[in-house]
């Protein structure tokens, strides 16, 4: 602690310098190549590189004011031309802060930051003596470490310590990591979705509800008009519009699956934004998403049971056991493929084996169990009540539009959910792919919270048009049309993947489309099941509003 060094040797005796043989040095210059990072820990702070750049491009400006930003990690190497040099020189800079105490004792220090500054030096110019101290050659003269990949390479690592004295806080140390550049583009982002949710919700409250009671006055009117008036829209398929759908254990599985996700997004974006998930402590966001998910099962079997019982379905217990492994079942699966490329690497991203089992065992010890229960006592609670019977002959459907086609629904439908949350979906990427640390929780949340709103409002919208045009199928459509977000999601990660991203290989490109299918099927289900919900909801709510015969 608070020990200056100005340059030692790592490892090796100064006479006898480090020796790559020719397949280290090929593969050192094909991971500089690939932008390779390296990281570091001190204290558990992650080590970062200070970027300075000039935030304004006006000239009298650009003496005054330097924008700072922080990379995680350091540049395993650099390239000039066709040559690849190496960082063999680190220098750490570490900011301490003086806690205050009593004149008699030591003062005791924090380690607040933790910087790097990698240079790349020649072995001749690094004068090495038998101590293992070396001087640094003078800034200009220096020539870098240069890495032939085609033979052998001598050099030397070296390192040099300096401490600097900080006002920093221990408590708020990790707030140079964690300041955003662009604060502006999502209060810009959130403030225009805000909008457009507000400005599209007004409008189609205003339509919807005018439309709704010029129908419900309509079809309450005295019997005597009703012979003269030939009878359209929704209220025809009265009979039919609770006709239980095609496969109802799926459907309600998969809604299961959607409420225990629903519930562990909120709780964690709830929690992560009042600041306990903090990045210091690696994995803790995973780890609790993990938990929750298992936890939350009681909820997911529930509501899955609930309406398991409504769609007239009676083997609870193949419907339970549907809900807890179909979705978790597919995630496990994809997870697992991706981990066994990684483990054919020999990576250390991989997931260990026993991790693994641990999570099989928590998926059938705990998440099993709970969504058994839930289900149960959903299944025996009093189904949901449908305020109009359902005819026993079903009716013929008329022939439909081309624009009630599902797929032109999904696309209608996407558009503006995603529109409300693509600005934050592109951070989050960043975060994920890009080396970038993410924690802007309360954004994140107003923008889940936008989410909702936006899926639930276009879900109703969608089920009234298709009552009107007298197609009563609207169970498995409202789910499949409400998720169309997720569409537009998987064509926002191929348009990243190709303009952002610069992967050749095949395995990390395999795990980008791997994890991007588990987000696209994770978001579909979030979102479709929202938008079914509220379209249940709204169904029920018209067709107890009207008068029937």
């Amino acid at each position: 602690m608070n020990v200056e060094k100005k340059c030692e040797v790592l490892c090796n005796f100064p006479n006898k310098p480090v020796t790559l043989t020719v397949e280290q040095s090929k593969l050192i210059a094909e991971r500089i190549r690939e932008d390779y990072y390296v990281h570091l820990i001190a204290d558990n702070l992650p080590v970062a590189t200070r970027l300075e750049f000039y935030s304004n491009r006006e000239e009298e400006e650009k003496k005054k004011e330097k924008d700072v930003q922080f990379e995680h990690g350091y540049r395993l190497g650099f390239m000039d031309g066709n040559k690849f040099y190496l960082h063999n020189h680190l220098s750490f800079i570490l900011y301490y802060h003086r806690e205050d105490v009593e004149e008699s004792q030591e003062h005791t220090y924090r380690v607040v930051r933790f910087e790097v500054i990698p240079q790349s030096i020649k072995l001749e110019d690094l004068k090495a003596d038998e101590k293992s101290m070396c001087t640094l050659p003078e800034a200009t003269g220096s020539a870098p470490q240069e890495i032939d990949p085609t033979k052998e390479n001598q050099l030397l690592f070296t390192y040099s310590v300096h401490w600097e004295e900080s006002d920093i806080k221990w408590a708020s140390r990790w707030d140079t990591y964690l300041t955003m550049s662009d604060v502006q583009i999502h209060w810009f982002s959130i403030i225009n979705s805000v909008v457009v949710v507000f400005f599209l919700s007004g409008i189609l409250s205003m339509i919807i509800i005018r439309t709704l009671r010029k129908d419900i006055a309509n079809y309450n009117k005295e019997d005597d008009i009703e012979d003269t008036m030939e009878e359209s829209g929704w209220k025809l398929v009265h009979g039919d519009v609770f006709r239980p759908p095609q496969y109802p254990m799926i459907l309600s599985s998969l809604l299961g699956s959607g409420i225990q996700l629903f519930c562990m997004i909120l709780i964690v974006i709830f929690v992560a934004m009042l600041g306990m998930l903090s990045p210091s402590s690696r994995g803790a966001l995973m780890t609790t998403a993990c938990f929750l998910f298992m936890f939350m099962g009681v909820f997911g079997g529930f509501f899955a049971g609930r309406l398991y019982r409504t769609l007239k379905g009676h083997r609870w217990k193949k419907g339970a056991f549907c809900t807890a492994t179909l979705y978790p079942g597919v995630v496990f699966g994809i997870c697992f493929v991706l981990n066994c490329f990684i483990w054919g690497k020999h990576s250390s991203g991989a997931v260990p084996f026993p991790t693994m089992v641990a999570l099989l065992c928590m998926w059938f010890g705990i998440s099993l169990p709970l969504v058994y229960l839930g289900y149960y006592f959903g299944f025996r609670k009093q189904p949901y009540d449908n305020p109009v019977r359902t005819n026993q002959i079903p009716r013929q459907i008329p022939e439909q539009r081309w624009y009630m086609n599902k797929f032109v629904g999904i696309l209608m439908a996407g558009i503006l959910p995603f529109g409300a949350m693509f600005i934050e979906l592109f951070f989050i990427f960043s975060a994920i792919w890009e080396n970038q640390f993410y924690y802007l929780f309360g954004f994140l949340f107003l923008v889940f919270i936008i989410l909702v709103v936006s899926c639930s409002q276009i879900s109703i919208v969608m089920v009234y048009f298709q009552l009107c045009a007298e197609d009563y199928r609207w169970w498995w459509r409202t789910f499949l049309v409400s998720g169309g977000s997720a569409f537009y999601v998987l064509i926002y990660a191929v348009f990243y993947f190709v303009n952002k991203l610069d992967i050749v290989e095949f395995i990390p490109s395999l795990l980008y489309f791997g994890y991007t299918a588990l987000m696209v099927l994770s978001f579909w289900l979030l979102t479709g099941t929202i938008g079914f919900y509220a379209a249940y909801m709204f169904v029920r709510k018209i067709y107890a509003a009207v008068k029937i015969d």
